[in-house]
């Protein structure tokens, strides 16, 4: 009676089904061992933390946070791309606190978009992203992403006639854990500036690479080092193991992050004071200490991976990311074997088609848990049937 349109749009959750599906093997006493969800198990840096305990101390961060109050924030995240990508911004003009990037995404749809507006979305992807569309009341044309092409998506593939109002990427990429070069991005700017279409770029893994790899930022993609026409979202939820802190930023933009601020105004004041705090304490951190915690889902990847492709399942190794993205053989309902694989072995997978359509016949997996355990996972869900 009471639900809006806006909030029937938004897509049930398949994870709905598999929570269900884990009660009902732990009521058969079976071990669980969770790699549905893509929270990271390993703690937030112990300088972070204490940075957290002294400001709860300070009466001072008690009260409501102003946009003023934001600026040390603001001046860490800029002193970060400058850092990491060689990315000069304005901390005044073009970088906003975010209560977590996920909030960030669904307020700069409302904020740059009106209703009926065409996003561009790739298919697979982080199921929010439809929810955020949906609350926003954009047409979603989806742009497959498909193996082959090292889950990169076809820009020239895209119909004649749509004229997209905002294009939408991630790389290091959920699920697939597909990586782009700085070439991509260019291609990307160039595609989107022809047509007047918004770069967005959702970036929390930014600092999860492996070996040489490195991740680029969109923002380096600007037209002669401007930020005109594309934003990026930043996490501190992976890269910094923050994730029930709810704190990122948005960088790129001024006219863009002009309208996200008063969409954001009117809904929501800032992060905690000290949450603010911690974060830009993080983000100055030496780069060593994102790369200790990327060093630890490098080495549980190397633990899956073999014991996956063993089962004969078809599996890349990942550059980047917290997942694993299997394709099972034979496999045509990824929801019922994730389920099935719950209930039986109490090992809990994403379906793959809880991501899209193109996502049918995989499953994902998030390493967060050891390298033993995740074996152990591989061994049972060796003895689960595809249909």
């Amino acid at each position: 009676m009471w639900e809006s349109r806006r909030a029937a749009a938004v897509p049930g959750s398949v994870f709905a089904l598999m929570d269900a599906a884990k009660g009902r093997a732990r009521a058969a006493g079976l071990g669980v061992v969770d790699l549905s969800i893509g929270s990271s198990d390993l703690p937030p840096p112990d300088a972070v933390l204490e940075v957290l305990r002294g400001a709860t101390r300070d009466p001072g961060t008690y009260r409501y946070p102003l946009f003023s109050d934001t600026a040390p924030l603001r001046e860490a995240a800029a002193a970060y791309l400058a850092r990491r990508f060689g990315m000069r911004v304005d901390p005044e003009r073009e970088v906003l606190p975010l209560i977590g990037a996920q909030e960030g995404l669904a307020h700069l749809l409302l904020a740059v978009t009106d209703p009926g507006d065409t996003l561009l979305l790739p298919d697979p992807c982080y199921p929010p992203y439809l929810g955020a569309a949906a609350v926003a009341g954009l047409n979603v044309v989806t742009l497959p992403l498909r193996p082959e092409a090292g889950f990169l998506p076809d820009l020239d593939a895209v119909p004649q006639g749509v004229q997209p109002r905002v294009l939408l990427l991630n790389y290091p990429n959920n699920p697939t854990s597909a990586v782009a070069d700085a070439a991509f991005f260019r291609r990307a700017a160039a595609w989107c500036r022809a047509r007047g279409t918004l770069l967005v770029h959702d970036h929390p893994y930014a600092e999860l690479t492996f070996g040489a790899y490195r991740a680029p930022s969109a923002l380096e993609a600007g037209l002669d080092g401007a930020l005109d026409g594309v934003v990026e979202l930043h996490s501190l939820s992976k890269t910094h193991h923050m994730g029930g802190f709810r704190v990122g930023f948005a960088a790129g933009d001024a006219g863009v992050m002009a309208a996200l601020a008063r969409v954001k105004g009117a809904v929501d004041f800032h992060p905690y004071l000290g949450i603010q705090r911690a974060a830009a304490h993080a983000l100055g951190l030496p780069d060593g200490v994102g790369q200790a915690g990327a060093a630890v889902f490098e080495a549980r990847r190397d633990a899956l991976v073999p014991a996956l492709r063993a089962l004969g399942w078809e599996v890349a190794l990942p550059e980047a990311s917290m997942y694993a993205w299997a394709r099972v053989p034979g496999l045509t309902d990824s929801v019922a074997f994730a389920v099935r694989a719950a209930e039986t072995t109490g090992v809990a997978v994403s379906p793959g088609a809880a991501f899209g359509a193109g996502g049918e016949g995989f499953v994902r997996f998030a390493l967060v848990q050891p390298p033993e355990v995740l074996r152990e996972a591989a061994r049972r869900l060796g003895t689960v049937s595809v249909d």
